[in-house]
Order: structure tokens, then C-alpha cells, then sequence
């Protein structure tokens, strides 16, 4: 929302030091996004005296004007404008001067004249879209004075984030009752001022006889008044009304719709002007009935845009045609022209969720939508209305018809809360005055009155602060203002308690100093994710369930929530690559999500995932850049499998039925006690290609709750070892197909417990001397007692065993 200070000051005191202004309001919970100096818009343009005044030479329609701008000689400019003419004042941008629209006012000729400069109408100056001539000023225009000052447009504007839960702070009373209580100072309320400018008397038969209001349901309205200007005459604002609007980030259209839009502005309540001559029925009587929109019906808009509605959509109608789409916008068919005469004034209050669904459904956000989908208070409508008709008599010469249609049958209730100083005092940790509190109520618009406990307060919440509903918000408004940054800070309390982190608490910080050990660094991709990501990652949908679909998505590249993190790390190492980052290894922990059918929760998981790309260090001439392979990542879950302990962990190969998603060969499925964790492997170049990522890159996901469940932060304690190892080094010939794995499994199992530790240390394979389709595979193998010195019978021993179990399980042959 655009508020003008000079428009805000009128009714508040605004601090002159803008940045600590700023500052306090960024404090208090509104948002300052943007600061814009007005009268900067009108640098070199300045108050001009037309001299002289006569025909183009070379042309028909064009005029070379000499015009007194002040300085030493008057300036030549050839205009087109119909209206100039000689002995008027009229508002002159000098060469050099950028309107509105980044127009640059230039030395030129045109059809053989100089022109130095440019006469300017309203809508070049972007003070309205009157382009019908040059703005002719009053006679007692002071020649040579800039614009700004002629107009005291030197405004400081200021773009502020309202949010959802503050309608109050959509209008310029609610910002001024907010900085009144920021400040403790006095606020001038305009209203009862706007109404006594109504006449007592006015001229006409009731408004009664003349409109009816049919409200079926009275949860999609609950208050609708309605009420008649006669004799209007439609056309240009005043210049403070113009002013004002613009200021609030509108644009001047005519007196009558800029009545309204000066109505919503400064008080936040909309307001809809109809003609009546285009809504009344055959019998002179405007009909109005407020009901739901039909499924198909059809309704062109303000906009001009042919709008099919639902009947979830609420409409107002007369009995032939629906001629406005409630809370949103008008109809065309109905709509304030230059012919108008007679306006019907709309005041009301809609259902707040069907305004926002409507209005994101059709892909139309107003002012008005945006205002009643957080809430417009229902108790203002009448008074409101009152004031916007003689405002809009007074700007247009007409009269307003007594009385007021005013349907309400479901008024806002105001909640009875309490307010319990002491339990406040000791939840803030701060001794905040009792006369603050009760100040800071009363300035926020509650009614507040005393009990028979003097420490507890009894207070009702204003209809237009929807979020004051329970105690705890009454806290948090006094707490806001007296200030969050004056509060000491404090240790929590928490007597014969010992803090600790949880199981997966701890598990997560066990991963997190691994990975960062291992040269990982930790990322956070967006939980929302495109559709066709899954399709692009070509995982299997087992287990993924149904994709989770946004109601309000922030584009449509972003209308679900992410199923895998994987395809957010992929895109973060094309982005990386694309700017000349080789060397990529991320890490991410975080949700994903999947739905069901029937099931109207999104069930969670909590993922790690991590992706590895280019190499563990730039080549060297003595030592070229490996790429990352498989074996990188596996290596990485390996270090995981280590400190955290997991028992019984293997790592299954999967075939490219099983792992679409990964190079065949270069994938596997990691497991720990007999549980599938994830998986890790090489990205296939498809997949690559489909995230824009150059292959390869390793990749791998794992299910942080299976890592949980199967990892023991408490370990048995091993001494260490006081008797002698025997090392036994043997090599097998198998079959090309037997895995690593495989082989180690067969050992251990054998081995005993006397079998101390396995390591493979040659690989080697011949055509020749080990035979085509076998490889070698010698293995280094550990024996140690841990209470005796082994006797070389014992090895022995053990050692045939072991060898005779690898042979009949694997085909192997021991290798000379």
C-alpha cells in the first residue's frame, strides 16, 4: 500500500527524521519496501505566460507559441494542443525535463520550427487522462514558479507491506491510528467531518421507493446499503482529489469513481458506483439481489474482459443480468459514464474467502478484492457511504436522495477478552507500565474498562482488528509497540530440567559434521517444485505417492511441492556450471511431500540428498582432475556409516529397471539392517541434460528417518588389542560376475571370530593366465585371539576353513 505523508500528516503528527520513521515502522510489523519523493516527477517543468500565439507555417493544425517561463527571454514552442491560445498560463516542461513514462523533453523542429520545450496536458504530467488539450492554469499562476511548488506535490510516498492479518492498516485512518499509537499521539478522525457536509434536508422520494435489496444468503454478504445521488454531472476531479488518489498509487478517472476510490483509500472501505439508469427495471425501481453466480454464466468486466463465472463466485444482480462480480469488480454493463446522471452507491461487506478465491481464479486482483479478502468491517458500511455521498455531491453538483437501504442481518460480533497484567509482565520478561498498556488499548481502538481486580483489564477488540480474537494477540499488539528491542534479553527458566538434543536431532548433527568432513557443503533449494519434475528425473513412482498441488502457487513453474530434493540440487549445479563453478559437491536435508487419495493430509518425509560434480580438486601437472565417480559418493555414505554407526549395511547394485534415474553399473541401493535407507549413484546424462547440469554427477537420496531408526549412538567398547595379529594374504579366481560384497560376506561368515578384518587389495584380471570371464581378487586377512597369542595350527586351521567356504559358495579357485 502507497501512503502519501503529506496526506497521512493531516490527521497525525509524522516524525520529520524519515529513517528513524522508517526504521519504527519495520519494528512494529509494517513493512517499508520502497520511499519515493513525489515532486521530483515535476523537475523542469515550471508555471508559463503564453505571449503570443499564431499559425504554423506548414501546417494546419499546429501553433508557434512564445511563452514567459520566467527567464531572461521567452521560449519558442510549436504546440498542437486545440485550446492554446495567447494570455493564457499554462504548465511548460523545459528542454531537459523527463515526464511521466520516461519522456525526455528535447531541442527539435518540427516541419522546419524550433521548438524548445513542450505545453503539457494532465495526462502527460500524469495527473489524469485528460488529453483533450493543453492544462490551462488560473490567471494568478505565478510565471517561472516550478510546478511542484504551484501544485505542493513535493510528497514523500511510502510503499508499505501490510500484512494479511492488519485490513485495519489498508486505508490512510487505519496507518494514522497506527503511528498515533506508535508515537502516544493525538489522531484527528476525518469521518465526522466527511458526514456533516451532508445535507440535513435533501431533495426527492426515499431511497427506499427507488431500490430493493434481496440478500439470499447472508454469509456470502453480510451487509449490503445502497443509496442515490441525483442530478450528478460526470467529469474531471478537483485537483486535491486528482492529487490524492494519485498519490495512493491510483489514477484520476472522473469525479464520480474517484470519489470512490478516495473513500477506499482513506477509510479501506470499497465502495461501487452503478448507473442507475443501467440497473433500474422497467418500473424505475433498481432491483438488487445478491446471489451466487450461476455455473457458466457469463460477465464482461471493468476491464472489458468476457469473465465465465461458478457458482462459487458471488454476483450482484438486477432480475435479468448479473451487472457486478462482488468484492472483485463492476460490470461493464453498468458502469459510470460522461452520460450519467443518477448514481447508485454501493456499501458493503463480502465473505472474505470467496472474494480471494474469486479473484485468484479469474486471475483479477483489485484494490477492492484485496481489501475484502482481509476483511472489511461490516459496522463502517452505513457511515461510510454516508460520507462518500456527500463527498461525491459536493465534487459533481448533485443532491442526495434521503434515506438508506441497508440489509444486515449478520453483524460482527466483538469479542469479551481479558487482559492479565501480571501473567503479561512475567510472559515479557519486562516490568511494562499498566498506564501503557491500557493507553496503547484505547489508541488501537479498544474499548477498555476496569474490573474488580485492579490487575486485570476487561477489553473489547475493535470490529475492524478481525486478529484481536483470544488474550495472547492483546499481548502481542502492547508488546509490538512498547517494543521488542527494549525487551532484556533473558535465559529461559527451567528448574530441575537438563536440555537435550532429541534422537534425530542428534543423528542430523552427526550428518551434518560428516558431510562437511567429507568436502560437502550444505544447501537449501526451494520446497517448491514444478510438475514435471519427477517425469524428468525418470525416478519410479513407487513410494512417491501423488503430487501435492498448490492452492495459491507463486508461478506455475512452482505449483507443487517437491517430491525428491535431488531435482532443486540438480538445478543448482546447472546454475553453478553456467557461471563457471567446476567443481560442485552439495547437500541438502530437508521435507518432501506426497499425497494420496482419500487422504486430505500431505504426508511428510525428511530427506538428505546430496549431488557431486566436476572433481575433488583442480589437475595439476603432476596430477591431473579425476571426476567424481560412484565410488566418490558411495565413499561419502561410507563416512556416514561410520559414525553413525549403522549396522549390517550393504550396498544391493540395481539394475536399470530398478534405477532408471542412473547410469547402468553405476547404481546401488544402500541398506542397513535388512532396511532399504536410499540409494546412490551416477545421474543418468538424460536426466543431466533434462536439469540443464553437465554429466556427471553423483547423486544420492537417503530417508534420514531409516537413518534414525538404524543408527547406535551408543557403541560397544572394544579394548585395545594386547596379543599379535597373524596377516594371511590370499588371492581367488572367480567369475566376472561375482561381487566384492559377495566374496567379503563369505569370509566373515567363515571366518569366525577369529577373523579380525578383510581387505581387498588387487584386482587383476588375463585372458591368458586367469581365463576369460574370471578376475583375481587377493584379499589381505587378519586372524587375532583377543586372549591368547595364535598358534600357527590354529590359523591354519581357520585360514582352510575360510577358503574351503568361499570355494563351494562362490565357484572360486585359489589362485597360486
Amino acid at each position: 500500500m502507497k501512503v502519501s505523508l503529506k496526506w497521512l500528516s493531516e490527521y497525525t503528527a509524522v516524525p520529520e527524521d524519515l529513517k528513524a520513521f522508517c526504521d519504527r515502522l519495520d519494528l512494529t510489523g509494517t513493512g517499508v519496501e520502497g520511499v519515493e519523493k513525489t515532486g521530483e516527477a515535476f523537475e523542469g517543468v515550471v508555471m508559463g505566460h503564453v505571449l503570443t500565439c499564431e499559425p504554423h507555417p506548414d501546417s494546419d493544425h499546429m501553433h508557434v507559441v512564445t511563452v514567459d517561463v520566467g527567464a531572461e527571454e521567452p521560449v519558442q514552442i510549436v504546440c498542437g494542443a486545440p485550446n492554446i491560445a495567447a494570455d493564457i498560463k499554462v504548465p511548460v516542461a523545459l528542454v531537459g525535463a523527463v515526464l511521466p513514462g520516461d519522456f525526455k523533453i528535447k531541442k527539435s523542429k518540427l516541419r522546419g520550427v524550433v521548438s524548445c520545450g513542450m505545453c503539457c496536458s494532465r495526462r502527460e504530467l500524469g495527473l489524469g487522462q485528460d488529453h483533450s488539450g493543453i492544462w490551462v492554469l488560473p490567471a494568478d499562476a505565478p510565471v517561472g514558479q516550478p510546478m511542484a511548488d504551484f501544485m505542493g506535490a513535493g510528497d514523500t510516498v511510502l510503499d508499505l507491506e501490510i500484512t494479511p492479518n492488519r485490513p485495519d492498516c489498508l486505508s490512510m485512518v487505519g496507518m494514522a491510528r497506527e503511528v498515533g499509537a506508535m508515537y502516544q499521539q493525538p489522531v484527528t478522525w476525518p469521518l465526522a467531518a466527511d458526514v456533516e457536509k451532508l445535507p440535513a434536508v435533501t431533495a426527492g422520494e426515499d431511497v427506499a421507493g427507488a431500490v430493493t435489496v434481496e440478500v439470499p444468503d447472508a454469509a456470502r454478504c453480510p451487509r449490503y446499503t445502497a443509496r442515490i445521488i441525483d442530478n450528478v454531472k460526470v467529469g474531471p476531479s478537483p485537483e486535491w482529489l486528482a492529487e490524492r488518489v494519485t498519490a495512493a498509487g491510483g489514477r484520476s478517472i472522473n469525479n464520480v469513481v474517484d470519489v470512490t476510490n478516495y473513500i477506499l483509500y482513506l477509510y479501506g472501505q470499497p465502495l461501487h458506483a452503478f448507473d442507475f439508469a443501467k440497473v433500474a427495471s422497467a418500473d424505475g425501481c433498481a432491483h438488487i439481489i445478491v446471489r451466487a453466480a450461476a455455473d457458466g454464466e457469463h460477465l464482461v468486466t471493468l476491464d472489458g474482459e468476457d469473465r465465465a463465472l461458478t457458482e462459487d463466485m458471488t454476483v450482484i444482480a438486477t432480475p435479468e443480468r448479473a451487472v457486478a462480480l462482488a468484492g472483485v469488480m463492476g460490470g461493464e454493463n453498468s458502469e459510470v459514464t460522461e452520460e450519467t446522471t443518477c448514481v447508485l452507491l454501493e456499501s458493503a461487506a463480502f465473505e472474505r474467502g470467496r472474494t480471494s478465491r474469486t479473484s485468484r481464479n479469474l486471475g483479477l486482483i483489485s484494490e477492492a478484492s484485496m481489501r475484502y479478502e482481509r476483511g472489511v468491517d461490516d459496522h463502517l458500511c452505513e457511515v461510510v457511504s454516508q460520507a462518500a455521498a456527500a463527498l461525491l455531491a459536493e465534487v459533481s453538483g448533485g443532491t442526495v436522495r434521503p434515506g438508506v437501504v441497508d440489509v444486515y442481518e449478520l453483524p460482527t460480533a466483538r469479542p469479551e477478552l481479558i487482559f492479565r497484567i501480571p501473567r503479561f509482565v512475567a510472559m515479557m520478561g519486562a516490568d511494562i507500565p499498566a498506564d501503557f498498556i491500557e493507553d496503547i488499548l484505547v489508541r488501537l481502538g479498544c474499548a477498555v474498562e476496569a474490573t474488580d481486580d485492579a490487575s486485570v483489564l476487561s477489553v473489547l477488540p475493535p470490529t475492524f482488528r478481525p486478529d484481536l480474537e483470544r488474550e495472547i494477540d492483546l499481548y502481542e499488539e502492547v508488546l509490538r509497540l512498547w517494543g521488542m528491542d527494549r525487551i532484556p534479553p533473558t535465559l529461559p527458566g527451567g528448574r530441575e530440567r537438563v536440555g537435550a538434543r532429541t534422537p534425530e536431532q542428534e543423528t542430523v548433527r552427526v550428518i551434518n559434521d560428516t558431510l562437511r568432513a567429507s568436502g560437502m557443503n550444505e544447501t537449501m533449494t526451494y520446497s517448491f517444485a514444478e510438475p514435471g519434475d519427477i517425469e524428468r528425473l525418470r525416478l519410479p513412482a513407487e513410494g512417491l505417492g501423488l503430487a501435492v498441488e498448490l492452492l495459491n502457487p507463486l508461478n506455475a513453474d512452482m505449483s507443487v511441492m517437491r517430491q525428491s530434493i535431488v531435482p532443486g540440487l540438480l538445478r543448482s549445479v546447472a546454475y553453478n556450471q553456467a557461471r563457471g563453478v567446476k567443481n560442485i559437491q552439495l547437500y541438502e536435508i530437508g521435507t518432501v511431500f506426497m499425497a494420496a487419495e482419500g487422504r486430505k493430509k500431505a504426508k511428510e518425509r525428511k530427506k538428505l540428498a546430496g549431488v557431486l560434480a566436476g572433481s575433488m580438486r583442480d589437475g595439476a601437472w603432476n596430477a591431473p582432475a579425476v571426476p567424481f565417480d560412484f565410488f566418490d559418493a558411495k565413499g561419502v555414505l561410507e563416512n556416514l556409516v561410520r559414525e553413525l554407526a549403522l549396522p549390517k549395511v550393504r550396498f544391493r547394485a540395481l539394475s536399470a529397471e530398478e534405477a532408471p534415474q542412473l547410469q547402468p553399473g553405476r547404481a546401488a541401493e544402500m541398506m542397513a539392517n535388512g532396511a532399504v535407507v536410499g540409494w546412490v549413484g551416477e545421474v543418468h546424462p538424460l536426466v543431466a541434460d533434462a536439469f540443464g547440469a553437465e554429466p556427471p554427477v553423483v547423486a544420492f537420496e537417503l530417508d534420514v528417518a531409516a537413518l534414525v531408526r538404524a543408527c547406535r549412538p551408543a557403541r560397544d567398547y572394544v579394548d585395545v588389542p594386547t596379543f599379535p595379529a597373524v596377516t594371511v594374504d590370499q588371492a581367488f579366481v572367480v567369475a566376472e560376475d561375482v561381487p566384492h560384497e559377495k566374496m567379503v560376506q563369505v569370509m566373515t561368515s567363515a571366518g569366525g571370530k577369529l577373523l579380525e578384518s578383510v581387505a581387498l587389495f588387487d584386482v587383476y584380471r588375463d585372458a591368458e593366465r586367469v581365463g576369460a570371464g574370471k578376475k583375481s581378487m587377493a584379499y589381505s586377512l587378519v586372524y587375532r585371539a583377543p586372549d591368547r597369542t595364535l598358534t600357527s595350527e590354529e590359523v591354519e586351521r581357520a585360514h582352510g576353513k575360510l577358503v574351503s567356504k568361499v570355494e563351494k559358495a562362490t565357484g572360486a579357485e585359489v589362485r597360486g
